[in-house]
């Protein structure tokens, strides 16, 4: 049976974050594409490593699996995801990863500011947020980002304190270039705290941004 547009999208995605190696040693993460204003497509299992459309499952925006077989342990990332796409109907995928450098920011429970141009090119021109730290699939964890999301309302992603990141965009590989954007970012950060730390952009650095790359679709 030929794959759904969805399907095909997911795993691209996937292939697309270990070309650009911004994955944690265990290749775990979580990936889902919208269907419909309802339903959403979902990775099955948390090591996505060699994932097949066999491994995706069709859930609702409540979180009732519809269709396919999810791991237990992925059942309890189904409000992550959900909550995500209703924030925003202009969502159309979200993605969590253990990106090694984003993640030295979780465990620190610190913003990654936005000072590289990259984030502003890819839709992340304010800091990236942090939501306080609450159980896997709990209602504290859900709470968290959904604050985290109510006080920066224009933010694409969120960083999850002690645990990773989660970045939702306009389609799956969309969410995979801002991802790594943002592990780029973090490692940057990094590495210039050493030299004496990063360096805000000056102000009316995002509208020069878009004026400038309206220029080139020109």
């Amino acid at each position: 049976m030929e794959m759904s547009r969805a399907e095909r999208q997911i795993l691209e995605a996937i292939d697309q974050l270990f070309t650009n190696q911004v994955m944690s040693h265990s290749g775990h993460a979580n990936l889902s594409a919208r269907i419909d204003m309802n339903t959403y497509l979902i990775t099955t299992k948390g090591a996505v490593r060699n994932l097949t459309a066999k491994d995706l499952a069709l859930v609702d925006l409540d979180g009732k699996v519809l269709d396919g077989n999810l791991d237990p342990t992925n059942l309890e990332i189904l409000d992550m995801h959900g909550t995500i796409y209703r924030y925003a109907d202009s969502v159309e995928a979200v993605i969590h990863t253990h990106s090694p450098n984003v993640l030295a920011f979780a465990l620190a429970n610190k913003p990654l500011p936005c000072r590289y141009e990259a984030l502003l090119r890819f839709g992340q021109a304010d800091d990236v947020p942090v939501a306080k730290w609450g159980p896997r699939g709990s209602k504290q964890s859900i709470d968290a980002i959904e604050s985290a999301l109510s006080e920066n309302p224009n933010t694409s992603s969120v960083i999850l304190a002690n645990h990773g990141l989660l970045a939702f965009g306009s389609s799956p590989l969309a969410t995979v270039s801002l991802i790594s954007a943002l592990e780029e970012s973090a490692e940057a950060e990094i590495a210039a705290a050493s030299i004496g730390g990063a360096v805000s952009f000056p102000q009316g650095a995002l509208e020069a941004v878009r004026e400038s790359m309206k220029k080139a679709k020109s």
